[in-house]
């Protein structure tokens, strides 16, 4: 049996003066790899990394791959990184058709942050790694909750 193949994407999230900063890692998944072992390894992240989190935010279809979208943190080599655009979205042209044409790479760390903001008031897990980092959880704290696989801005 053939099918698509798997791409994990890793929106890595720091925080500067306040203001939510990522940047985007993405390899194939192989050799029977999990795509949770992909993202972490991909992250850099282990389970001594002090309030560290990794949870899974999206997927996509992209040029006959499905892309599986991972939210990281913190982010422990901060370079190349760019400014969340907080209010960057990407929706379906219609109701049965919610796959956009296009995703800006912006509207998935967007969502991603909204997706995290959620579960810190639902999630015990992710709740309890908010706390080891306050300063990079304040301004994910600040955003309008929003569910998984929602890629579009979620009203307050």
């Amino acid at each position: 049996m053939s099918g698509p193949g798997v791409v994990v994407e890793v929106i890595v999230l720091s925080e500067q003066a306040g203001v939510l900063y990522y940047r985007d890692l993405r390899t194939p998944v192989s050799g029977g790899a999990h795509p949770d072992d992909v993202a972490r390894q991909l992250a850099g992240l282990s389970p001594c990394t002090e309030g560290g989190l990794l949870h899974s935010t999206s997927w996509r279809a992209a040029e006959g791959t499905v892309v599986l979208t991972y939210a990281a943190l913190p982010d422990l080599r901060p370079r190349d990184t760019r400014p969340v655009r907080l209010d960057a979205a990407s929706a379906g042209a219609h109701p049965l058709t919610p796959s956009p044409l296009t995703v800006d790479l912006d509207a998935v760390a967007a969502h991603a942050c909204r997706h995290l903001a959620l579960l810190a008031l639902t999630d015990g897990t992710v709740e309890a790694a908010a706390r080891q980092l306050p300063r990079l959880w304040e301004p994910i704290g600040k955003l309008s909750p929003g569910p998984a696989g929602a890629l579009g801005a979620v009203a307050a």
